[in-house]
């Protein structure tokens, strides 16, 4: 009896491994963009907050852009090249416009506000497709080591990105003056460290921040999608 436990713990433990396996590597990618100073977006700070960055099989991720500052308030987050990434969506997708709040699933699907079947769809699309990817990160302080394979070769860009998990902001003045919000997953740095052509293994390195979570994308160039992310919180 002993032995045959011991093979029936062994079988669950193999497949209890080969499902954590699956399960990182099918990781899904929003990317929210937001402002303090945007009146609509609230309440997509507050799906961000209640429900995606509770997911174990999404990586969530809040870039604040810096074109609502006009109107009275400075968005604290806001960095320019966050409006910049998000351009760079709208035109790889034909897009004219840009929008506050929007998500960008994979770098592929985009949603304006708060539209939570048809952001489901697409996290459960994304999941359906086999990745030509596989990445894996390992960090030792603030050292954190990339290393990929692909099984079609392709422009890939390295991204480096540390989010802090959560602040709240008293906003003073503009359409959310009054307002305390707590933001969820912002995006601090967001580095490209290295290009990749998916025929050798990739081996790169970073220096990050060992106070905050690091996630690393690969991703294809010119605002394609995201072939594979991995995270260490």
């Amino acid at each position: 009896m002993t032995r045959i436990l011991g093979t029936l713990s062994t079988i669950w433990m193999l497949v209890a491994s080969t499902a954590m396996a699956e399960e990182s590597s099918g990781l899904v990618v929003v990317e929210l963009y937001t402002s303090q100073g945007c009146s609509s977006c609230p309440p997509a700070d507050a799906y961000m907050r209640n429900e995606l960055s509770k997911r174990d099989d999404v990586i969530a991720l809040a870039l604040h852009v810096d074109y609502w500052d006009y109107i009275g308030w400075k968005d604290s987050f806001a960095d320019p090249k966050f409006a910049k990434r998000q351009k760079s969506y709208a035109r790889a997708a034909g897009h004219r416009s840009v929008y506050t709040p929007q998500m960008i699933v994979n770098g592929r699907d985009h949603v304006v506000g708060v539209q939570s079947g048809k952001l489901e769809q697409f996290i459960r699309n994304s999941k359906l497709r086999q990745s030509e990817v596989d990445v894996e990160i390992s960090r030792n302080g603030g050292r954190v080591k990339i290393e990929a394979t692909s099984t079609r070769p392709a422009d890939y860009s390295v991204h480096v990105v540390q989010y802090r998990p959560s602040a709240e902001v008293s906003i003073k003045r503009g359409e959310n003056a009054g307002k305390s919000i707590t933001y969820t997953n912002v995006v601090r740095d967001w580095d490209i460290v290295a290009a990749w052509d998916g025929k050798d293994t990739l081996k790169a390195s970073s220096n990050t921040d060992p106070e905050y979570p690091v996630v690393v994308l690969i991703q294809h160039e010119k605002g394609g999608p995201i072939a594979a992310a991995a995270q260490i919180k």
